[in-house]
C-alpha cells in the first residue's frame, strides 16, 4: 500500500510540488511541533498551526454553518496577515489552514501566498471558484493544497449547501486542481444524511481513480444561528468512522487525516492540547474555528506570541476542556463555554451577536470521547509513528483531565432541557466541578 501511495504521488503530483510539501510542510512541519513541545516545557505557549478564516463571506449557505456568510464582506488584509504569518514562521511555524466563508472569495488570495513561498498553506474551499486557470497559479505557486469540500450525492449536496447544482460545480474546480497535477484533497463533514453515502471504500477508490491525495472525514457539530443538531452522529457512527479509516489507512493508496485521536485510539481535541487556535476575520483569536467568543486579537499592538502566551482567556480554555473530557467541548459541554465567556469577559466575535444565545440554547451531544468504550488504536505503523511523534496530547490530559469530570451528554443534555421547562426540576445545570 505505501508503495503504491508513493508511486501515485510520484506519477500524479508536480514534482516541484511535492518537494514544497515535504520540505515546507513535513521537516519544517516537524521542527515547529518540537519548538512547541519545548515551548510547553517551559511554561510557555504558541500553537504550531493556526487556522485563519480570512473572509466570512461564501457563495453557499451551508446547514451548520457557523460564520456570518451574509453579512457585510470582512477579510483580512494582506498587511496584516504578512504580519501575522511572519511572526509566525518567527516562532518556526510553518503550516498554516486558510479558511472562510470561501477563501477564494478574497481577491488578495494569491498576493498571500505568494509572499510566503516558505510556508505551506492549506485551503478550505467548496471548489465552485476554482477555474482551469486559478489552478494554474495554485500550480506555480506550489506551496499550497486546495481541501475540497463534498458532501454528499447531488441530491444531498444541494441541501446541505443551500443550493442547487453545488455538486457538479464542486467536482469541476476539483478536477481542475487534478488536472493541473496539483496536490489536493477532499473532506467531507460526515452527518446523517451523508453517513452512508461518502463513509465508502467506494467512494474512497473513486477518489483514487481521480487522482485525490488525501481526503479527511470532519464530524459534523451542530453550531451557528441553524445548528441543524438532527444532523449529529451518534456515538455508534462515531466508533464506525474512527474504525473506517484504521482500516482504510492499512488499505488504501491515499492519505486519510483526522484530527481527533491520537496513535493509541485515544480521544483528543486539538485545540485542548494547544496545537491549534483560530484567527476569525476580524482577526480575533478563537480557540478553534466554531467556538466564537475571544479576548484578543491580532491587531494588539503587542508581538503575536505574547498575545498568544499571555493570554488567560486561552490559557483557562485549554485547562477547562482538558478537565472534563478528552472529546469536544462544543458537543458536550457548551455551558463551560458559556461560563468561561462570562469568566474572562470574552466578547462574542460574530457579527450576528448572538454566539452567548447559540451556547445557552444548546444541548448537549456525545462526541468521540466514550469512556464506556474500548479505544481504537492505529494499525498502521506509519501513521502510529508519526502521530506519536507529531500529533498526541501533549501532556494537556496527563495534567489536567480526571474522568469523574465527565458527565454524560446525554443526561447533560437532559439537565438543560429540564432548566429550559419552567416547572421542571429545580432550573439548574449540571454542578461545575
Amino acid at each position: 500500500m505505501y508503495f503504491r501511495l508513493a508511486k501515485r504521488m510520484l506519477m500524479e503530483t508536480d514534482k516541484r510540488l511535492l518537494w514544497k510539501l515535504a520540505w515546507n510542510m513535513g521537516v519544517k512541519g516537524l521542527v515547529s511541533v518540537q519548538k512547541h513541545k519545548n515551548r510547553l516545557a517551559k511554561g510557555e505557549f504558541f500553537p504550531p498551526y493556526l487556522y485563519i478564516s480570512i473572509i466570512n463571506s461564501c457563495n453557499l449557505r451551508c446547514q451548520g454553518c457557523w460564520v456570518d456568510v451574509a453579512h457585510k464582506q470582512q477579510t483580512i488584509d494582506v498587511p496584516a496577515m504578512n504580519r501575522m504569518i511572519s511572526r509566525a514562521k518567527e516562532m518556526g511555524n510553518s503550516f498554516f489552514g486558510l479558511l472562510g466563508g470561501e477563501p477564494f472569495m478574497h481577491k488578495e488570495l494569491f498576493e498571500i501566498l505568494e509572499a510566503h513561498p516558505d510556508a505551506y498553506f492549506q485551503v478550505f474551499t467548496n471548489g465552485h471558484f476554482i477555474t482551469d486557470e486559478v489552478a494554474k497559479r495554485l500550480r506555480k505557486c506550489g506551496n499550497v493544497t486546495p481541501l475540497v469540500s463534498v458532501e454528499g450525492s447531488e441530491i444531498i449536496s444541494d441541501q446541505r449547501r443551500g443550493k442547487a447544482g453545488v455538486l457538479s460545480a464542486t467536482m469541476r474546480g476539483l478536477q481542475n486542481c487534478l488536472d493541473n497535477k496539483v496536490m489536493t484533497g477532499v473532506c467531507t463533514s460526515l452527518c446523517q444524511s451523508n453517513f452512508d453515502d461518502l463513509l465508502t471504500e467506494q467512494w474512497v477508490d473513486r477518489l483514487i481513480d481521480m487522482g485525490v491525495m488525501y481526503t479527511w472525514y470532519h464530524v459534523f457539530r451542530p453550531v451557528g444561528p441553524e445548528a441543524s443538531p438532527e444532523l449529529v452522529l451518534t456515538p455508534q457512527q462515531t466508533r464506525e468512522a474512527r474504525q473506517f479509516v484504521v482500516d482504510m489507512r492499512c488499505k488504501k493508496p491515499i492519505i486519510f487525516i483526522d484530527a481527533y485521536y491520537d496513535a493509541d485510539g485515544q480521544a483528543l481535541c486539538p485545540a485542548a492540547t494547544g496545537f491549534t487556535h483560530h484567527i476569525n476575520p476580524w482577526g480575533d483569536i478563537e480557540p478553534c474555528p466554531v467556538i466564537q467568543i475571544a479576548s484578543e486579537s491580532i491587531h494588539d499592538q503587542r508581538p503575536l506570541d505574547e498575545v498568544f502566551n499571555e493570554s488567560d482567556f486561552l490559557r483557562d480554555f485549554r485547562k477547562t476542556a482538558a478537565q472534563h473530557t478528552r472529546g469536544c467541548i462544543v458537543l458536550e459541554r457548551p455551558d463551560l463555554i458559556e461560563a468561561l465567556a462570562d469568566r474572562h469577559g470574552a466578547k462574542d466575535s460574530t457579527a450576528r451577536k448572538t454566539a452567548i444565545a447559540e451556547l445557552q440554547a444548546a444541548n448537549a451531544h456525545r462526541s468521540q470521547y466514550d469512556p464506556a468504550a474500548a479505544a481504537i488504536p492505529e494499525k498502521s505503523w506509519a501513521y502510529r509513528i508519526a502521530k506519536k511523534i507529531a500529533y498526541h496530547d501533549y501532556g494537556a490530559y496527563s495534567e489536567h483531565f480526571e474522568p469523574e469530570n465527565w458527565i454524560d451528554p446525554e443526561l447533560q443534555a437532559s439537565d438543560r432541557a429540564d432548566a429550559k421547562t419552567p416547572g421542571r426540576g429545580d432550573g439548574d445545570l449540571v454542578q461545575l466541578k
